[in-house]
């Protein structure tokens, strides 16, 4: 590892991209909460919450698009090792005071290393999904406040994130 970043696990001694070796530690339950904010205008709220839109139901299709990608995670970003997924939950809540949504991504594993990556991934997607599903309404929904909120196990210890 480069003397000048000790704390980037995921670069070689030559600064070079690379997977880390999680083999030699244990197995444990591990849990990370991502959330994510979708805003947009007051017409496009009321349609969606009326079921009035032209591709479906966008909020199930939302919800269904970041379970799938929790799990999909390892494939979309490089360095993300594969892992059991044991449990993924996505929540969608509508905030009239934005007028738009909350998204809340919970994943859980028992494994080596955390699913930080796959709630991110989960409240990320299910954000674009709901983007997309609503597009043929307005073309300025915006995706806002995408990070981790929580997570918890392994040995680096627990994590909540502060002023949110």
């Amino acid at each position: 590892m480069r003397e000048d970043y000790p704390q980037l696990t995921h670069l070689d001694i030559q600064g070079q991209a690379q997977m880390v070796d999680v083999s030699g530690k244990q197995a444990t339950k591990r849990q990370a909460v991502a959330v994510a904010q979708v805003r947009m205008s007051a017409a496009t709220f009321g349609a969606i919450e009326a079921g009035n839109t032209p591709k479906g139901d966008v909020l199930a299709t939302a919800r269904l698009a970041g379970i799938m990608a929790a799990k999909q995670t390892a494939n979309l970003i490089p360095l993300c090792h594969p892992l059991p997924i044991h449990q993924v939950e996505v929540q969608i809540t509508p905030a009239d005071q934005l007028p738009g949504y909350q998204i809340r991504a919970t994943v859980t594993t028992k494994a080596e290393t955390g699913v930080e990556m796959e709630a991110l991934t989960a409240a990320s997607v299910a954000a674009l999904t709901l983007y997309d599903m609503a597009k043929g309404l307005e073309k300025s929904i915006s995706i806002e406040f995408i990070h981790l909120l929580s997570k918890t196990g392994g040995k680096s210890g627990d994590y909540f994130r502060e002023n949110c």
